[in-house]
């Protein structure tokens, strides 16, 4: 099926679970694609290809190497010379294609974008998830999730080879830009994603067009083009594919779970807050006063007779508080603290002043007894003044003290946060 045709002629068609775009005049290509990347000037097409087999069945190669199945794909399924066409393949259903263009008086920019991003969303610089050993051909991993942002950007222009490298680079600048707008996680780290660990870009330009341009970065018209084309196609794909959307990110836990905080691992501390509250009376002596308060189990769940709340209430008022204006607003103030603390913007020290108020003007404040003044590490600023020493005497050390100090007090400051969130949801009901 022709979904459309390009301002050159060149034609976008979609069959066998993927996009085609096929050239009808001489193209330059710069790729990603394993199967006749880089820069090319003898392509007659490319393509983007649907590999997820359906939901519970696994995903195999039809051929030694991933470089090979791309060529079975090419050849078997889509009908192409092998040999003159790149591609990539992907998770992400070619039915939730975001295509944007945007037309200038002397070129037209067009991007073609597929993707996922919440379940491999990655930081550059996470920690890697395999190695690349000598005299291998092929590289497994089990730790690698589904999720790729897969780009393929048209410029109807001619171009030298440094300016399409230079707009691959703007394609690239955008897709993170798109990602930090949206706040999207790493699914390996606590930071922000930047990308997937498989994302893949092609971008074509036009020889044949009477129009030569050679800058495509920030300051020119191209680049300009470019960044607001595929921010817009990347977040408009990553809305069709899984939803994400600034609406969905007004969240508390999805602003929060890349620092481990979920409905989950809050359900754990509240029912270990209560083992424990629980362990003490039944060290005490009994009271009349307070008998039912001194068992839990045995099938006593009810929020009046034990002082607990079952799992269902628990999650009812989570609900009811995880999109309240205020506290999705503090939040995200909360979390950037936290990453400035990550960053070496912020001390510990100036964030865990700054994160205090943001936590009363949360309305999530400090009880008494919930041990949240014991949770941050005593003397910060002078540890922040040690550590600097350190990285200024110690250059090229990949683990500081400095380092080591913001992961303490982040890990302090989260575990605060839900201490007092979860304080917050028990009282909810009251």
């Amino acid at each position: 099926m022709k979904i459309r045709t390009l301002s050159c002629g060149d034609e976008l068609h979609y069959y066998k679970k993927s996009l085609v775009l096929y050239f009808r005049g001489k193209r330059r290509v710069i790729s990603t694609g394993l199967n006749h990347g880089g820069c090319r000037d003898d392509l007659q097409a490319v393509f983007n290809n649907d590999g997820n087999p359906g939901p519970g069945m696994e995903f195999r190669l039809r051929a030694p190497t991933y470089r090979e199945h791309l060529d079975v794909i090419a050849g078997q399924d889509l009908g192409l010379d092998p040999e003159s066409c790149t591609g990539f393949c992907t998770a992400a259903s070619m039915e939730n294609v975001s295509i944007q263009t945007m037309e200038q008086a002397y070129f037209t920019v067009t991007a073609i974008v597929t993707g996922g991003i919440e379940g491999n969303g990655a930081r550059i610089g996470d920690s890697a998830s395999y190695s690349e050993e000598p005299n291998r051909d092929t590289v497994e991993s089990d730790t690698v999730n589904p999720g790729t942002i897969n780009i393929i950007l048209h410029i109807d222009a001619d171009f030298p080879r440094g300016t399409l490298a230079k707009a691959m680079v703007s394609c690239a600048e955008a897709k993170v830009a798109a990602l930090q707008e949206l706040l999207a996680a790493s699914r390996y780290s606590r930071g922000l994603a930047t990308g997937s660990g498989t994302d893949g870009i092609i971008v074509v330009c036009n020889p044949e067009s009477e129009h030569t341009l050679t800058d495509a970065g920030h300051h020119s018209l191209l680049g300009e083009s470019i960044g607001k084309t595929v921010k817009a196609a990347v977040k408009e794909a990553l809305y069709r594919q899984t939803g994400l959307s600034p609406r969905r990110q007004h969240d508390i836990i999805r602003r929060m779970d890349r620092f481990g905080v979920t409905s989950d691992t809050l359900w754990e501390l509240y029912r270990s807050d209560i083992e424990q509250s629980h362990h003490q009376l039944s060290g005490e002596q009994k009271s009349d006063q307070y008998p039912e308060k001194l068992s839990v189990s045995g099938g006593q769940s009810d929020e009046q007779e034990t002082g607990d709340i079952p799992r269902y209430e628990f999650e009812n008022r989570l609900d009811q508080l995880k999109t309240n204006e205020m506290l999705v607003t503090c939040t995200s103030l909360y979390a950037h603290l936290l990453d400035q603390i990550d960053w070496g913007l912020l001390s510990p020290a100036e964030a865990w002043k700054a994160a205090e108020g943001v936590l009363e003007m949360a309305e999530l404040k400090r009880a008494e007894g919930d041990g949240s003044e014991k949770m941050v590490p005593e003397n910060l600023e002078q540890r922040r003044t040690e550590s600097t020493e350190t990285e200024q005497n110690g250059i090229g050390s990949t683990e500081t003290e400095s380092e080591e100090s913001a992961r303490e007090v982040i890990a302090c400051m989260v575990r605060c946060y839900m201490k007092r969130l979860t304080a917050r949801i028990v009282g909810q009901g009251e």
